[in-house]
């Protein structure tokens, strides 16, 4: 008996690939922009609050698992459809994932958690060209993070892209070091993940075409970067920095490309003098302190470090979005011949972080080449 075609066989592909970036710069078409509703505060899970700002470490401690209250889900998410209606102005379409509601527990052999948000794609898929990789992510509450984005998946593969998932990851204790502490400064820096597994969040890579660079940090261990230099191959190179930060989680507030040529690094944690060989000919631009906020809500909610006014997100070679607040990044900008594009954006923070982390650019304008 003939069988029917499967589903994805019957959809009609569109007259273009619907995934495609390469880089960080190349003019953007098509973005996926993450939601709010339903946000669960995040577990106390070590791995979680190793990671999180002191005050906010300890607020947090006492409600996990609870939705975030209106005082702080409103003003952010009146922030994000100012950010969303500027993408749509300056010509992006915008994709979301479905809204889900985070509160309800899962598990796996050995844990359980609740859930946390889809408010930053950047850390749970990395886009190479064609192709969206789900990441093996550390924190137990983000484990099936990317269900609520499976129909943009779907509809991505159907339309001729490729769809991988790396090794979904066991997060049982042997994953964590039972005596790991933030280093004191002064001290080595440290990691609470072992090597018992590959794990990585897509955040601690970004790319130059066929070069990748990486952080080793809280939430991707060496394991997760040798098993994506493997997968990617001879095709790609990927390139370890070395961060300074203490509690280091995600690439995107020590080092950022602006341009070909124009990297944005994070003077606290990069020492400019022991980046890889290959970025010698580039332009480093050293980050301006970030604007003060002297908000205490923002301070307490936030669960992220003070960098993130280096968060932006490049709209083409020249059109950077920039945090209104952060003036001195803004003239900054300016002066390195760019056109920033300010958008309030600080209630975000409570969520994960700015534009870069808010965003996951799938189609940009362009091709694999060698910047290098």
């Amino acid at each position: 008996m003939d069988m029917p075609a499967p589903d994805f066989a019957e959809a009609a592909a569109p007259a273009r690939i619907p995934v495609n970036s390469h880089n960080e710069w190349d003019p953007l078409d098509d973005v996926i922009v993450g939601r709010l509703e339903g946000a669960v505060i995040p577990s106390n899970h070590p791995v979680v609050t190793s990671n999180i700002p002191g005050l906010a470490a300890r607020a947090e401690a006492l409600v996990a698992g609870f939705h975030y209250p209106g005082l702080i889900l409103e003003p952010a998410r009146r922030e994000l459809d100012g950010f969303i209606a500027l993408l749509q102005s300056l010509g992006v379409v915008v994709r979301r994932p479905d809204a889900t509601d985070y509160r309800q527990r899962f598990g796996a052999p050995g844990w359980s958690s609740r859930g946390f948000c889809n408010a930053c794609p950047r850390d749970s898929m990395l886009v190479i060209g064609d192709e969206i990789i789900e990441t093996p992510m550390a924190w137990p509450c983000r484990y099936f993070e990317t269900h609520s984005y499976r129909a943009l998946l779907k509809e991505y593969f159907r339309g001729g892209a490729r769809w991988t998932a790396a090794p979904r990851p066991q997060l049982i204790d042997e994953l964590f070091d039972p005596i790991y502490h933030v280093p004191e400064q002064g001290e080595p820096i440290s990691y609470i993940l072992t090597e018992f597994e590959p794990v990585f969040d897509a955040a601690d890579f970004f790319r130059c075409g066929r070069d990748i660079f990486a952080i080793r940090s809280n939430v991707t261990n060496a394991f997760g970067i040798e098993w994506l230099r493997r997968y990617l191959g001879d095709d790609y190179r990927v390139h370890e920095i070395e961060s300074r930060c203490r509690t280091p989680m995600h690439i995107d507030t020590t080092m950022l490309p602006l341009g070909p040529g124009k990297m944005l690094v994070n003077p606290e944690y990069v020492d400019i003098e022991r980046l890889p060989p290959i970025l010698k000919k580039w332009d480093i631009l050293v980050a301006p302190e970030p604007d003060p906020i002297e908000d205490r809500l923002l301070k307490i909610t936030s669960l992220c470090g003070k960098w993130l006014n280096m968060n932006v997100l490049m709209i083409d070679e020249k059109r950077v979005i920039v945090d209104s607040h952060h003036k001195a990044t803004v003239k900054a900008m300016k002066e390195w011949g760019l056109e920033p594009v300010p958008c309030e954006f600080l209630h975000y923070a409570a969520f994960g972080g700015s534009f870069h982390c808010a965003t996951l650019d799938v189609r940009r304008r362009g091709g694999l080449q060698s910047y290098f």
